[in-house]
Formats: C-alpha cells, structure tokens, sequence
C-alpha cells in the first residue's frame, strides 16, 4: 500500500494525441505501447479520497482502462479542449440524486466550462445519472481530502494556465505542470528542492506553447528537483530512442504508469 498518495498517468499525449491522424512517421506506426498516448491527465489515489487532475476528450476511454470507479472531485489546469472536452462524462460518478462533485478551477477557467456546458451549471439537470457538481473557484490553496493543492502559475503560449502542488500536513509530496512554456518565479520558489515533478515535455525542438525536452530537463536541474517525469508529448518523442539519453533522475512518463509517494 503506498504511504501518501499513488498517481496513475491517464494520458501523455499533446493535444491530438499519438498516433495522430493521417500521420505515418516512425512513432505514429510504432507498435511499442509507450508510444500510444491519450491526451494528458493524472488520478490520484489517498487513503482518503480519488481525484483526476483534467478531464480531456479521451476521458471515458481511460476511466474504463484503468477500472476507476469512484471519483471525489476534478481540478482543472485549464480550458484548452484537450483538458476539459471529457466533462461531461464525470457524470458516472454522480449517479444518485444527492451526489454531488466538486469542480476545482479559477475563475477563467470556470467561466469557459459554463460556457461549454451551460446544462450542468445552470442548476436544471439535477437529477439521477446527470453530473451534478460543487463549483469551487481556486483562489489559493484549497484542500482535496487530506491532501492541500496549492495553484502553480504558469505561462502556456498566450494563456495564464496553473500546475498543482499537492501537500499532506505541510509536506510536499509533488506537481504536477502538465502545459507550460515559464514557469512563473512564485511556482519555482514553490517547487525548488521537491522529490518528485510531472512536467511538461512536448518534444526535443523547442516550441512557442510547451517546454521542449531539453528547456524542461534544464529546468529540472536548475531547481535542484530530485525526481522528473516527463509527459504531454507529441509524436516526435520516440520513448525508446530519447528515454536511455536522459539524464539520471529525469525520465518519460507512459499511459498507465503508476508511481507511489
């Protein structure tokens, strides 16, 4: 049994995820299961409570594969599509008439997700089999069961997107930063010096919206992070060929991986 928290990667593909349509490179046609990757999400496991971090539109089919049956809450990074186009379909984990979820967003973010699914905010579909939920705008930290999520500020192309610090009774267990191109100096005085980091990795060539391999490996080292994993990768991430010329305590994350803290 892990001692604080068990995290499963849902998924860690970019956007469009890999194999990507209509594409015939060497990892889109690869048959290693590494390579196959759903859009990004983590769940979380605690003594106490279930969560996933983003719900993307791949959000059924990674409910399914991993057997998760119950669910507590969702916090959202962000409104992009690729992390909230799933939505709808926490509706599983509210069957009964007093089942309620809380939705953890900023207000931004809230506001695109209302916009998205007006049907489950405006307070007409609380009935049985419907997703009924607790909005909970994210101001600061907030707790989520015995764990407290701290908001990590981040710079994602031209929007202001948050990572999760998650702690227990004051100590830090990890982040997770699934999309970022900065990190903001708040969140790098936050995360210096933690065990474990998920961070975003989308490809060896540097890109305007994501932290290249090499900027996120930098990173990594500049602040002293003991332990990285990799994720929200495109097609050009071939796992077999890039993972062995990591360096020590940096690695790629798969679909399934699961990691104890």
């Amino acid at each position: 049994m892990f001692k604080n928290a068990e995290i499963t990667f849902l998924g860690t593909g970019t956007s469009i995820g890999v194999p990507v349509i209509g594409c015939d490179c060497a990892v889109c046609t690869s048959d290693d299961p590494k390579n196959n990757r759903l859009r990004s999400s983590i769940y979380v496991r605690t003594a106490e409570t279930e969560f996933v971090v983003d719900t993307g539109p791949d959000f059924r089919q990674q409910m399914l594969r991993e057997k998760i049956r119950n669910l507590d809450a969702a916090l959202i990074t962000h409104a992009h599509s690729d992390h909230v186009m799933g939505f709808d379909d926490l509706r599983r984990y509210t069957m009964w008439d007093e089942d309620e979820m809380e939705i953890f967003a900023t207000a931004e973010c809230m506001k695109r997700l209302e916009g998205a699914f007006p049907y489950i905010f405006d307070g007409t579909n609380r009935y049985r089999g419907y997703l009924k939920i607790a909005p909970c705008l994210i101001e600061g930290p907030f707790p989520v069961g015995e764990l407290t999520a701290t908001p990590l500020p981040v710079r994602h192309g031209k929007v202001e997107t948050i990572g999760f610090l998650f702690s227990k009774n004051g100590q830090r267990l990890f982040a997770y930063i699934p999309d970022a191109k900065e990190l903001s100096p708040e969140t790098c005085d936050l995360i210096r010096g933690i065990d474990l980091l998920i961070l975003d990795g989308l490809q060896p060539e540097e890109h305007w919206t994501h932290l290249s391999i090499g900027e996120s490996v930098d990173l990594a080292k500049e602040l002293e992070i003991k332990q990285t994993w990799l994720t929200h990768f495109s097609c050009r991430v071939d796992y077999a060929a890039l993972e062995p010329g990591l360096p020590e305590g940096v690695r790629l994350a798969w679909d399934g991986l699961r990691l104890e803290v």
